[in-house]
């Protein structure tokens, strides 16, 4: 959707203002958002621009994993697995609000199979051909060796095997001819596109003037060392000039070199789709675990329990990042003949479906190489055009963000001459900073900050938001109710991130600044509410709020297949 206004956005009159930077980063993704905020802990004069919203491309379709990646160790990717593990403690540290440790139980049938097969895929065929089933003994061998990476500041327990006996006792409802059982911890990400929104505000607070981050303005095209933005909601053209651009746009890397004028063939993207069950007996299956498991096909499949719902995913299929990226019915049927294959006396049907998400991976070019073999590394390409310097980022993943962003970053200041002086290695991130991490500190904190609210709604901020709830409780009066059809939100916090967060669409505020469309059971009346709380701090008339509630329909339909509900229960 787009909008008739003329007027100029006071982010992107900043932007328009400053003119030249040192460094211009295209992509608003996770890596882009986490080197934006390295940079601007440098000192270094650093602007950022995102074609749609902040974490709407592939940052927003994560299966809400930060992980070690534990079926890396078949490719190979000893250094990734390594790094992401170190990662996934960091973060369990310093995003406690939005990262906590999982447990995760594999099922496991066979004993044997596929220890053969993946040493001679990994030496020989490089990930080609079909993928066979992992047994319990190439799955034992893959998890010692994980928890040896994860030695040394490490938060999570060690992995345990089980027999078919104890396993079942344990998860009764888990398929019974199963053999074995394999349980370890990693962690999940309840709210990837907050956490993504307070790197980008953890950046805009460090660089204050010096640096800029703008949602809705794309790069169309390069001259003379000038990058050309052009500002998708009035459709408004400028320059930015920059001494290094760097290229963070995920997926859409090769497109966006191609629109400054460069031909690049760097991404081989794959798309990765998931649903959302509205299902208790499933829910109350999986025992609060993760259940990670591997389908007959060879790929990698997880259920999910996250709030109040079951998350399932992922498909990992060759995809066009210039189309969007949408669920098909082959995914659902593959979805829920998985859930059949794990929890086979658990029924599950299309009526269950709250909500679906596709994305694309940011995956390197990848010829024939089987997607699910496809590295997950990343590397970072230099180039020149127009005699400025460009840095294409090829791959990376939620867990590595911050690890990446440091060596984009030093990359970066290197091609500048300068030196990198602050790691963010142990630094908190947003609502993370004196995060109560024990029950005692958590009720100490709520009531310190109970003052004309109840601790009811002190603790619902806490979860949402960490520590910044402050900021939030501020402007929620006493006594206020939440709004009833929007899952406990209250129309002065909806006003509050609208005005604070660069909201545009109301499909800003229901995707990514609040989980109301992924919990489900949203209505007509949920979008009227929505709407009416956002209108004001954003300047919309009746007819712009009218429009953006038909295109907040439509998109739920087409992309995430959501039908509203006719009438709304109020929601606890």
């Amino acid at each position: 959707m787009t909008t008739t206004s003329s007027s100029i956005r006071p982010d992107v009159q900043t932007l328009r203002d400053r003119g030249d930077v040192d460094v211009l980063i295209i992509g608003g993704g996770i890596n882009g958002l986490a080197t934006f905020r390295d940079l601007a802990l440098q000192g270094v004069d650093v602007a950022l621009v995102e074609k749609g919203d902040f974490v709407s491309g592939a940052s927003s379709a994560s299966s809400h994993m930060v992980h070690g990646g534990i079926r890396y160790l078949e490719n190979g990717e000893f250094r990734l697995v390594q790094e992401a593990v170190t990662e996934r403690n960091a973060l369990l540290q310093t995003a406690p609000h939005y990262v906590r440790p999982l447990e995760t139980t594999i099922p496991i049938f066979k004993t044997f199979s596929g220890i053969l097969s993946a040493p001679f895929r990994l030496l020989i065929t490089h990930g080609r051909g079909k993928p066979s089933e992992r047994g319990a003994l190439l799955i034992k061998i893959g998890l010692v060796i994980y928890d040896t990476f994860s030695r040394g500041g490490g938060t999570v327990p060690r992995h345990k095997f089980h027999g078919r006996k104890k396993s079942l006792a344990a998860l009764p409802r888990l398929n019974p001819d199963l053999k074995y059982t394999a349980t370890y911890y990693d962690a999940s990400m309840w709210d990837p596109e907050r956490l993504a929104l307070d790197v980008m505000h953890d950046g805009l607070v460090a660089g204050g003037p010096r640096a800029s981050a703008v949602n809705y303005v794309s790069a169309v095209g390069m001259q003379h060392g000038s990058v050309q933005l052009r500002d998708e909601l009035t459709g408004d053209e400028f320059s930015v000039r920059a001494k290094v651009v760097v290229n963070a746009s995920g997926p859409w890397t090769d497109l966006t070199n191609g629109a400054m004028g460069m031909q690049t063939r760097f991404m081989g993207g794959t798309k990765g789709s998931h649903i959302v069950l509205d299902n208790d007996e499933l829910l109350t299956a999986t025992k609060g675990r993760e259940i990670f498991f591997e389908n007959s096909d060879g790929r990698i499949v997880l259920i999910f329990p996250l709030k109040g719902r079951v998350l399932v995913g992922t498909t990992d299929i060759d995809a066009d990042p210039s189309k969007p990226a949408v669920i098909t019915e082959d995914e659902i049927d593959y979805f829920f003949d998985l859930v059949k294959e794990v929890y086979p006396d658990i029924t599950v049907d299309r009526s269950q479906i709250v909500y679906t998400f596709s994305g694309i991976r940011p995956l390197p070019h990848h010829d024939d190489t089987a997607p699910g073999f496809v590295s997950r590394d990343y590397r970072i390409v230099d180039d020149t055009h127009e005699g400025t310097p460009v840095l294409s980022l090829v791959g990376g993943k939620w867990t590595t963000f911050r690890a990446l962003a440091e060596h984009l970053s030093t990359r970066t200041l290197a091609t500048l001459g300068r030196p990198h002086r602050i790691s963010t290695a142990g630094r908190p991130i947003g609502g993370g900073k004196d995060y109560p991490q024990t029950p005692a500190a958590r009720g100490t904190w709520v009531r310190a900050h109970s003052a004309g609210h109840s601790r009811e709604l002190v603790e619902r901020m806490l979860t949402r938001y960490g520590t910044r709830a402050t900021e939030v409780l501020e402007v929620i009066p006493a006594g206020a109710e939440p709004l009833p059809a929007t899952d406990g939100y209250y129309r002065e916090e909806l006003a509050h991130l609208a005005r604070t967060e660069q909201v545009v669409h109301l499909m800003d505020v229901l995707l990514r600044r609040t989980s109301i469309a992924f919990v489900g059971g949203m209505s007509a009346r949920t979008l009227r509410e929505v709407a009416d709380a956002v209108a004001e701090p954003l300047g919309w008339d009746e007819a712009r709020r009218d429009a953006e509630i038909a295109d907040a329909t439509d998109q739920l339909r087409t992309m995430h297949l959501v039908e509203l509900e006719e009438v709304s229960a109020t929601r606890s």
